[in-house]
């Protein structure tokens, strides 16, 4: 069955930097394209950065362009997103999301604060 399991979560203060990670498994994941969504405390579920089966293709929301980077690694069934310049604004449970199968991970907390 399809599993999506995202770590990497933390406390991080404003300026800093965290790299999520999502493992997946029950599916053949070089195939699929991939999503990292969030969802802050009282607002709905944004799509943040989204990522093509090979990695060659990339959107970003346009709150996180030039912050944040997707990439993954076919091989070990890994998503990542990497966040830098991180502000309060970021705060907010981070899931991985494989569209084709409409199924989401249980999310990871972003914090950012001082």
């Amino acid at each position: 069955q399809v599993q999506l399991v995202e770590s990497g979560g933390g406390l991080v203060q404003p300026g800093g930097s965290l790299r999520l990670s999502c493992t997946a498994s029950g599916f053949t994941f070089h195939w699929e394209s991939m999503t990292w969504y969030r969802q802050a405390p009282g607002k709905e579920r944004e799509l943040v950065a989204s990522i093509s089966s090979t990695g060659g293709s990339t959107y970003y929301a346009e709150s996180v362009k030039g912050r944040f980077t997707v990439s993954r690694d076919n091989a070990q069934k890994q998503l990542y997103l990497q966040m830098n310049s991180l502000k309060p604004d970021d705060t907010a449970v981070y899931y991985c999301y494989t569209p084709k199968f409409e199924y989401w991970g249980q999310g990871t907390q972003v914090t950012v604060s001082s």
